[in-house]
C-alpha cells in the first residue's frame, strides 16, 4: 500500500488539476506561412523546450521533424509518421492494433516516451502504444538514439521519443484553425484549434475526432481476397492549455490532454471471426512553473496520469478492465556559470499504481540528478557528464553516463556517448494475473554509441550526412513466453549492435527546391546465453527485430506547392526467439502533396496522402494483414 501521507499529497494534486482542467489547453504560438522553406530540415539548433536536451546530449544521435512533415502527416498517427520517416521499426499489429517502439533493437518497455518532460508510458505495461497518439496533439517530435537512463531515467535503454507543446506566447493575438479529412475504408477526421493571448494570459483549444470502418480487403495465406471486419474506430483528443505569465522572469503553465478510444480488433489470419473489442481511455495533466534570474532557471512541475483499458472478447465470455496511474513531481535548477560551463540539478520523483486483484500493487522511484556540460570558446569541442543516484522501491542504482562530441570543422563533428542502463520489471511483469513472474530480476548493462555528422552548404547545395554505431549488452533481458498462459522470462544476456546513417541532399533554385534523402540501418541482437535449457536462443536474432530497414524520400517544394515520394523498406522479423518461423521483408511506397493558399487575413491548404501505392501485401506481425492502396485527403483553413 502507498503511504498515507502521499495517498494525499497525490490526491491534493490531482484535485488541484482537475479543477484547472475544466477551464484550459494548449498554447497556441505564432505559426510560420513559409514553412514551406524548412522542407526536411531535421536537426535545429536548440529545438527544444527541455535544457537536457538542449544542453547536456551533446554527444547523442538527436533527430527532430521537421514542421512539414508534422503537418503533412497531422490527420495520422505517430506510428504512422515514425514508421515512414525515420528508421526506427514501429511493431505494428494492424489498423486497430497496437504499435510499439523497437529503437535499435530495443524493446517496447526499454523506449521511454515523454510529454513536455513526463514520462507517458503506461504504469501497468511499461510501453506506450503510439498508434493512440495523433500528429495534430504536438508540436515538436524529437528522437533520441541510445541510452541515456542518466538524464531521461531508468528504462530508457534504446532510446526516447520526446513530444512536445509549442511554448506559450504572450503577444496580444487571436488564432484559429479548422480541418476536415476522408480517406478510404470509411476514414473521417475532424479537428481545430482556437486560441487567444494577452500580455499576461495565454489561452487555447485543440480537438480532433476520428472515425473509420477500416474495411479493407486483403490475401490470405491461400491466396483468397477477403475483407476485414468487427474493424470499426471511433476517437476523440482534447487538449486544453493556460498559461500565466506573472512578469518577464516568471511564467505558469497548465496542459491537460484527454483521449478515448473505441476499437474493434479484426480477426487475425488464423481465426474464423472476432469479437473482441477495446476502449482505451487516458487522461494526462500537467503543471509546471518557469522562473529565469541572474541566480539560475528554476523550474518544477507536477503530472498526474490515468490510464485505463477495458477488453472485451465474447466469443470466449472475457471481459478484463485494467486502470493504472501515475503520479509525478519534478523540480530543478539550471545554472550558466561563464560561457564554457553550466550546471543543471533535478530530482524526479514517480509512483505508479494499479489493482490487478484485491491488493493494490505500486512502484515507487525516486532520484537525484546532477548535470553538468562544458563548451569550449571555440565551439569547438563539447562534453556533458550526467549522474543519476536512483531509487526504486528501496533498491539504490547508480546510474552514470558521458557524452562528448568535436567539430574538426565547421562542416564536420565526432560523437560519442556512454551509459549505464538499468530497467525495473513493470507492474504488469510482477503483479499480472495470470501469468506475473514476482522473481523477475532488472534489466542493466552497458552501452556506447558513437558517429559523425556532415554538414556542408555550398552556394545553393547543401548536404547532411550522418553514421552512427553503437554496441549494447544487456543482462537478464526480460522476455514474455508460453502458450494458453503467456510468463516474462529472464532470458541472460542479450548483445544488440549496428549501424545507421541518415543523409539529406538539397538543392535551392529560385522557387524551387529539390531533395533527395536516405535512412537505413543494420541492427543484430542476439541472445548470448540464456537461463532457459536448450530453448535454441544463442546466437539468434531477438523476435521482431529486422535486421535492415530503410526510407527514401524525394521531393520537391515550389512556392506553395510541396511533393514528397516516400519507400520504405523492413526486412524479415523472426517470430521465436531460436529463429522458427519468419516474416517475409515488405516494402512500401507512399506520396504526400500539399498547397498552400494565402488569403488576406488567412491560409487554405490542401494536402493528400497515399499509401503502398503499389498495393503491397505484407504483415509487420504475424497474421495482421496490412491495408493495400489508401487515400487520405485534407483540408485547413486557419488564421495567419
Amino acid at each position: 500500500m502507498l503511504p498515507n501521507h502521499i495517498v494525499r499529497k497525490n490526491l491534493r494534486i490531482a484535485l488541484l488539476i482537475a479543477v484547472l482542467f475544466s477551464f484550459v489547453e494548449r498554447s497556441g504560438a505564432q505559426k510560420n506561412d513559409d514553412t514551406l522553406k524548412e522542407i526536411h530540415v531535421r536537426d535545429k539548433k536548440n529545438p527544444s523546450q527541455d535544457e537536457r536536451l538542449n544542453n547536456f546530449s551533446v554527444g547523442q544521435k538527436l533527430t527532430t521533424i521537421d514542421s512539414v512533415t508534422l503537418e503533412q502527416y497531422r490527420m495520422q498517427s505517430v506510428a504512422n509518421l515514425l514508421s515512414q520517416q525515420t528508421p526506427v521499426f514501429i511493431k505494428s499489429y494492424g489498423l486497430n492494433g497496437l504499435a510499439t517502439l523497437n529503437i535499435r533493437g530495443s524493446s517496447a518497455a526499454q523506449s521511454q516516451v515523454f510529454w513536455n518532460g513526463v514520462p507517458i508510458n503506461n504504469a501497468a505495461l511499461g510501453m506506450a502504444d503510439i498508434s493512440l497518439l495523433p500528429v495534430s496533439m504536438i508540436n515538436k517530435l524529437h528522437l533520441i538514439y541510445g541510452s541515456s537512463a542518466a538524464l531521461w531515467g531508468s528504462g530508457n535503454i534504446g532510446g526516447a521519443l520526446l513530444l512536445e507543446s509549442d511554448a506559450p506566447s504572450f503577444q496580444k493575438k487571436f488564432q484559429y484553425e479548422f480541418a476536415l479529412g476522408a480517406g478510404s475504408f470509411g476514414q473521417y477526421q475532424a479537428g481545430g484549434k482556437i486560441g487567444f493571448a494577452k500580455r499576461k494570459f495565454n489561452f487555447s483549444t485543440n480537438v480532433f475526432a476520428q472515425t473509420a470502418r477500416n474495411n479493407f480487403k486483403y490475401e490470405n495465406d491461400l491466396g483468397e481476397t477477403e475483407r476485414t471486419s468487427n474493424a470499426h474506430l471511433n476517437g476523440l483528443a482534447l487538449q486544453q492549455q493556460i498559461a500565466y505569465r506573472h512578469n518577464e522572469k516568471s511564467t505558469l503553465r497548465f496542459i491537460g490532454w484527454y483521449q478515448n478510444y473505441y476499437r474493434e480488433i479484426p480477426a487475425a489470419m488464423f481465426e474464423a471471426y472476432s469479437e473482441k473489442i477495446r476502449r482505451d481511455e487516458s487522461l494526462r495533466l500537467m503543471l509546471d512553473w518557469n522562473r529565469k534570474s541572474l541566480l539560475g532557471n528554476l523550474y518544477a512541475k507536477a503530472a498526474f496520469l490515468k490510464d485505463k483499458m477495458h477488453f472485451v472478447d465474447d466469443t470466449i465470455k472475457l471481459n478484463s478492465e485494467n486502470t493504472s496511474y501515475q503520479s509525478f513531481v519534478e523540480a530543478g535548477w539550471k545554472k550558466r556559470f561563464s560561457e564554457r560551463h553550466q550546471l543543471m540539478v533535478f530530482t524526479p520523483l514517480q509512483i505508479s499504481w494499479m489493482k490487478p486483484d484485491t491488493i493494490l500493487r505500486n512502484q515507487q522511484k525516486y532520484a537525484l540528478v546532477v548535470a553538468y556540460s562544458y563548451n569550449d570558446l571555440k565551439e569547438k569541442f563539447k562534453a556533458s557528464v550526467n549522474l543519476r543516484d536512483e531509487v526504486i522501491d528501496g533498491l539504490n542504482v547508480f546510474l552514470p553516463g558521458i557524452s562528448a562530441s568535436y567539430a574538426f570543422t565547421k562542416s564536420f563533428t565526432i560523437r560519442a556517448n556512454f551509459q549505464r542502463t538499468f530497467r525495473v520489471p513493470t507492474l504488469n511483469e510482477l503483479y499480472y494475473s495470470p501469468g506475473g513472474n514476482k522473481n523477475l530480476k532488472p534489466e542493466k548493462g552497458w552501452s556506447i554509441d558513437a558517429g559523425y555528422k556532415l554538414e556542408k552548404r555550398i552556394s545553393n547545395f547543401s548536404l547532411l550526412h550522418d553514421v552512427s554505431v553503437y554496441n549494447r549488452v544487456i543482462e537478464d533481458w526480460i522476455i514474455w513466453l508460453g502458450g494458453a498462459i503467456w510468463t516474462p522470462h529472464n532470458i541472460a544476456s542479450v548483445h544488440s549492435r549496428g549501424i545507421e546513417t541518415e543523409n539529406l541532399f538539397s538543392l535551392a533554385l529560385h522557387d524551387w527546391k529539390l531533395y533527395l534523402g536516405f535512412n537505413a540501418s543494420y541492427i543484430a541482437a542476439t541472445t548470448m546465453s540464456s537461463h532457459i535449457p536448450n530453448d535454441g536462443s544463442i546466437g539468434k536474432q531477438i523476435p521482431y527485430t529486422p535486421k535492415y530497414s530503410g526510407q527514401l524520400n524525394a521531393g520537391f517544394g515550389f512556392r506553395s506547392l510541396y511533393f514528397n515520394y516516400n519507400h520504405t523498406y523492413t526486412g524479415l522479423r523472426y517470430m521465436n526467439v531460436d529463429e522458427t518461423g519468419a516474416i517475409n521483408a515488405y516494402q512500401t511506397s507512399n506520396v504526400q502533396a500539399s498547397y498552400l493558399l494565402k488569403l488576406r487575413t488567412d491560409s487554405l491548404s490542401f494536402s493528400a496522402q497515399a499509401n503502398n501505392i503499389f498495393n503491397a501485401s505484407y504483415q509487420v506481425v504475424n497474421a495482421r494483414p496490412m491495408p493495400g492502396v489508401n487515400w487520405l485527403f485534407s483540408l485547413r483553413f486557419s488564421s495567419r
